[in-house]
């Protein structure tokens, strides 16, 4: 293999990255679409998100369980298949890929979103019945700032994609494409900061008990397994074309 044939391969190189170049990981033809799941550093990604998720769940299962305790469930849950929304569609690059990808993207993101749905209703409802204080803390108050991009996240992406005449035909709602992609990182990064500042609230100092460098470290852990798989030629205006 020549020299310059060894630099398009990825991972060949002595001089390749660890985690590799941005967007390296491609799903090949002919490929289940579920490799997308663990393709690349979605390995990486995919051990973030379940220690996240074991580092919730265990707490509130190790805890006395009320009602409250499906808030964290449930919100858990949701970011965990927003990250399976998000691996399974960043690799894809034809057509075809993209189609399969995308419609099993919104299958997964819909499903986060009633779980995250639930868990709002969840919070309001306990809020409601005990007097307390709404949109107070700084988890809360993030909490409701995910909720509301995520809503608008959600339906900007299901219109795009199934009804693009609201947006004036198909290549008027593929100019936004771009900027639902970045929007979507930046709501899956508010979405974990939103899980390290459940840590300093009264409810998991007095119950559940998670430790906020636990929680920071499974975060980290996601964003550098979804960081690298990042195809900059998506956005469009990131890269030039």
């Amino acid at each position: 293999m020549s020299a310059q044939e060894e630099q398009r391969v990825p991972g060949t190189s002595e001089e390749e990255p660890l985690l590799g170049r941005s967007g390296d990981a491609s799903l090949e033809e002919g490929k289940p679409l579920y490799y997308n799941l663990v393709l690349g550093t979605g390995v990486v990604a995919q051990a973030g998100v379940w220690i996240l998720t074991a580092i919730v769940w265990g707490a509130v299962f190790s805890s006395p369980l009320s009602l409250f305790s499906a808030h964290p469930l449930l919100n858990s849950a949701a970011l965990l298949f927003f990250i399976q929304g998000t691996l399974i569609l960043q690799p894809t690059h034809t057509a075809s890929q993209k189609h399969a990808g995308t419609l099993t993207h919104s299958a997964l993101n819909n499903v986060a979103v009633a779980s995250a749905l639930a868990g709002l209703v969840i919070i309001e409802y306990n809020k409601i019945s005990h007097g307390g204080t709404h949109f107070v803390s700084t988890h809360a108050i993030l909490g409701l700032t995910v909720y509301i991009l995520t809503a608008v996240q959600a339906f900007v992406g299901l219109t795009q994609f199934f009804t693009p005449a609201l947006y004036g035909g198909k290549e008027n709602a593929r100019k936004l494409y771009k900027y639902h992609r970045v929007s979507g990182y930046v709501v899956l990064a508010l979405m974990l900061a939103t899980v390290a500042a459940a840590t300093s609230t009264d409810f998991n100092k007095n119950v559940l008990g998670m430790q906020l460098w636990a929680v920071v470290a499974a975060s980290v852990i996601t964003i550098v397994g979804i960081v690298p798989r990042i195809r900059l030629s998506k956005f469009g205006w990131l890269a030039g074309k």
